[in-house]
């Protein structure tokens, strides 16, 4: 085990000594009320954390939660951090392959987005089938660690093809119609031009973020298995009058919250019967 995460696990260790999970979660903006579907919680600020920063961005509480959600113990990550804030890599590469070493075999992603699609507004719940990466960089850039995963990784069916129908089945019972399609990730802050929305739907994209690539990158890495959860909080510039804030994308992520907070346990309990 490298020195960095082998401190971090040792200080996560002395608040869980025993734990270890089955899933992670990782919840992005305004979804963080997920988290109280969880019980027998541990909260552990990322500063506690040897090598993590802590974001600054509202509506992400910088926690790393360790509990039990329908049954299932998982590691959530109550709130992400953002390359846009100065995040180095460094602490991504972390976070993840602290989800790894606490035994998860599957991570969540969860984050919230425009859509792309008239017909897919706001409330509605995208399963990420792919990506484009429009982030300048990569995670996996500079010296590879082969304790942690390969120099190459393939990005096939980086969205477990499997894990992504078990969403949509459980969400087809819950009465929740889940919506399939294609996420983009831009570096952000800045919210999309006009002309940059009309090239990104020419791609093929179906909404678009400004997160869940790098960490969807690593997870493939060290070998987890990745479902994304979209969370459409608006249609993207030029779809609607309405204009794009990021105050709209935490009052409509609280309001997704509620709706993620009856799919994601029941998700998770389904996918940890099956592993």
């Amino acid at each position: 085990m490298p020195d960095k995460i082998e401190d971090a696990m040792q200080i996560i260790h002395q608040h869980a000594p025993q734990f270890r999970a089955k899933i992670g979660i990782i919840l992005g903006s305004g979804l963080s009320g997920v988290a109280d579907e969880m019980t027998h919680t541990i909260s552990i600020p990322y500063q506690s954390i040897p090598g993590l920063h802590v974001g600054r961005v509202s509506g992400h509480p910088s926690l790393l939660a360790l509990g039990q959600m329908d049954g299932v113990p998982v590691a959530c990550l109550k709130g992400r951090l953002h390359l846009y804030e100065g995040t180095p890599y460094e602490s991504l590469r972390i976070l993840i392959q602290i989800v790894k070493h606490l035994g998860c075999e599957v991570l969540i992603v969860t984050g919230a987005s425009g859509s792309l699609q008239p017909e897919v507004g706001p409330g509605e719940v995208m399963a990420i089938s792919d990506h484009i990466n429009m982030q300048p960089g990569n995670p996996l850039i500079g010296p590879n660690d082969e304790s942690v995963g390969p120099r190459f990784v393939s990005l096939e069916n980086a969205y477990d093809a499997d894990l992504r129908r078990t969403l949509i089945e459980v969400g087809a019972r819950l009465g929740f119609n889940i919506h399939e399609g294609v996420y983009l990730s831009t570096m952000g802050p800045v919210f999309e031009t006009l002309a940059e929305i009309r090239a990104f739907r020419s791609w093929g994209a179906d909404a678009v973020g400004m997160s869940v690539v790098p960490e969807v990158i690593l997870a493939r890495h060290c070998g987890i298995r990745v479902a994304g959860i979209s969370a459409i909080t608006n249609l993207a510039v030029g779809l609607s009058k309405e204009k794009v804030t990021h105050e709209l994308t935490l009052s409509s992520g609280d309001r997704l919250a509620r709706t993620l907070a009856k799919l994601i346990p029941a998700y998770v309990k389904e996918v940890a019967n099956a592993l």
